[in-house]
């Protein structure tokens, strides 16, 4: 007797239409004689984007001097992207070599033919993807090649020699999850043939930030962090953790967390950047009891703390990125949930004009010749502004939105469901009676940007939807009606574990049982 005819039926007996063809084909893999017999039923099928084209996280931006419509993104689950049309559309330049999460994208001034990507992103949530080492395209993304580094999951910065586009440098973050060697300031004087460390702390501090001086590329500076992640526990900072300097072009570095004026204590994750008005001037922003924004007007050799504003420097690991505006020698930007200037060297801040359409900022470039001109990285993807930040590109031109969890209902036809993050949640029609699937097709739903979903299998326009805190909503689409039924009804945020009631992780499981439709289970502890 073939068992899978059977099995299939009872999928499709208990789960809805979308997941009982998944389940079936799941069935059908333990029989391989069944599964060749029926290969050629799933030969013709192909993906389709169905949206939302709503961008989702980017840690990783570069534009290209003198070309003010040509832009490269990184997204965190999605490769490279490429507009060059100043952000009006986005396309895709590393499908069929390379994807997931990209950590730095750099082009070389001297031939723009020349792009180097680094993978796997800084941004080290809890749901962090890392990536597959260098990758490098000499014909502007049409084709690419992996040079190695294989072995670092996280590339946070790539930085190239201003006129030898075969002297590349990478910071190489190394695993989140345990020790690893492949981690520290990595050099290539081959275009990425060779890889030799030039930099290197221990097997569990690597490093996240790399700046060459404008001026002058023998000089380069890095920061050294300590990090370590797993599913319950998040340890930033500690032994190791530094701000370096070099002037012989990597060979050699100093330490400059021990100079004058540097705070004392734990340091965590750095970020610097160097005036290219002024190479003596440089800033760093540091995670640290008394840490804040640093400057320097003598190279690194002595430091004053100039802002510990808590804006800039909140959930230091997520953020921590400062960059100097390219011809004023006292302005500097910081990135965190908000976007953030300083006209007088780093004193005061403000917020900018018009801060970019979605918040959490992970990355910046400023043109060279033109400060006015900008590409942020954020949450939503990649933006752009041609008048230094008072209007910017639209992120909803971007496939690139991150899904937690997906799931589909019993409704004709079916819906999917899914939690994007920092966004909502959605829910869109698998089939449209116009031309395509548009933002007409998609609606929000219950829960929060890291929800599990159920639909309810009698009636999918009741939808149970959870976001983290443990927060659980009850959403009936039809009637509009909303209702929170949390198992446990308190805000748990700013508590420590051992005062909440039940622990719920930030991706908690929702279920409806496919026995009796009114039993619903959510998972804590």
């Amino acid at each position: 007797m073939n068992p899978t005819p059977w099995l299939a039926r009872q999928a499709q007996r208990y789960l809805n239409p979308g997941l009982a063809l998944v389940a079936s084909i799941a069935l059908l893999l333990p029989f391989s004689y069944s599964a060749l017999a029926q290969e050629s039923r799933f030969d013709g099928l192909e993906y389709r984007s169905i949206g939302p084209f709503r961008g989702g996280r980017s840690a990783a931006v570069t534009g290209v001097p003198g070309e003010n419509n040509l832009y490269y993104m990184g997204a965190t689950g999605g490769g490279v992207w490429e507009t060059r049309d100043g952000g009006a559309n986005w396309k895709n330049i590393s499908d069929g070599y390379f994807g997931g999460s990209i950590g730095a994208v750099a082009v070389s001034e001297w031939d723009p033919n020349v792009i180097y990507v680094g993978g796997g992103e800084v941004t080290v949530r809890g749901n962090v993807s890392h990536g597959s080492g260098m990758w490098k395209s000499t014909d502007t993304g049409k084709t690419w090649k992996s040079i190695g580094l294989t072995d670092s999951h996280h590339i946070p910065r790539v930085r190239i020699h201003p006129r030898n586009p075969d002297l590349v440098y990478a910071a190489v973050m190394g695993h989140l999850h345990g020790p690893n060697e492949q981690r520290g300031v990595f050099r290539s004087k081959d275009g990425g043939e060779i890889w030799e460390k030039v930099l290197y702390i221990d097997d569990e501090v690597g490093a996240v930030d790399l700046v060459m001086d404008p001026n002058n590329p023998r000089i380069l500076y890095a920061s050294s962090w300590r990090i370590f992640r797993t599913p319950y526990t998040l340890s930033s900072g500690g032994e190791g953790s530094a701000l370096w300097k070099s002037t012989d072009g990597g060979d050699t570095w100093e330490n400059l967390s021990e100079k004058d004026g540097m705070p004392e204590g734990t340091l965590g994750i750095i970020g610097v950047t160097v005036s290219p008005v002024n190479s003596e001037r440089m800033w760093a922003i540091i995670e640290n009891e008394n840490g804040g924004v640093f400057r320097s007007d003598d190279g690194g050799e002595t430091w004053a703390k100039t802002n510990d504003d808590r804006n800039l420097r909140q959930r230091a690991w997520y953020y921590t990125r400062i960059y100097a505006d390219s011809q004023d020698g006292n302005r500097v930007y910081v990135l965190n949930v908000g976007f953030f200037t300083s006209s007088d060297g780093g004193t005061t801040f403000e917020r900018v004009p018009t801060q970019p359409p979605h918040g959490d900022h992970h990355d910046l470039w400023i043109a060279p010749e033109d400060a006015t001109r900008m590409i942020v990285a954020d949450d939503g993807g990649g933006q752009i502004s041609f008048d230094r930040g008072n209007s910017w590109s639209t992120y909803f031109n971007q496939p690139t939105a991150q899904f937690y969890r997906v799931t589909t209902d019993n409704h004709f036809p079916y819906r999917i469901y899914g939690a994007q993050q920092d966004n909502s949640t959605l829910r869109v029609l698998h089939r449209s009676d116009g031309n395509s699937i548009g933002e007409r097709d998609w609606a929000p739903s219950a829960g929060g940007e890291s929800g599990h979903l159920a639909p309810h299998p009698v009636n999918p326009d009741i939808v149970y939807g959870g976001s983290y805190g443990g927060l659980l909503e009850r959403l009936n689409h039809d009637t509009s009606e909303s209702r929170m039924v949390d198992v446990w009804p308190d805000n748990p945020m700013g508590y420590g574990a051992i005062n909440i009631r039940y622990r719920f992780q930030w991706n908690f499981p929702i279920l409806i049982s496919p026995h009796d439709p009114d039993v619903i289970y959510a998972a804590a502890q």
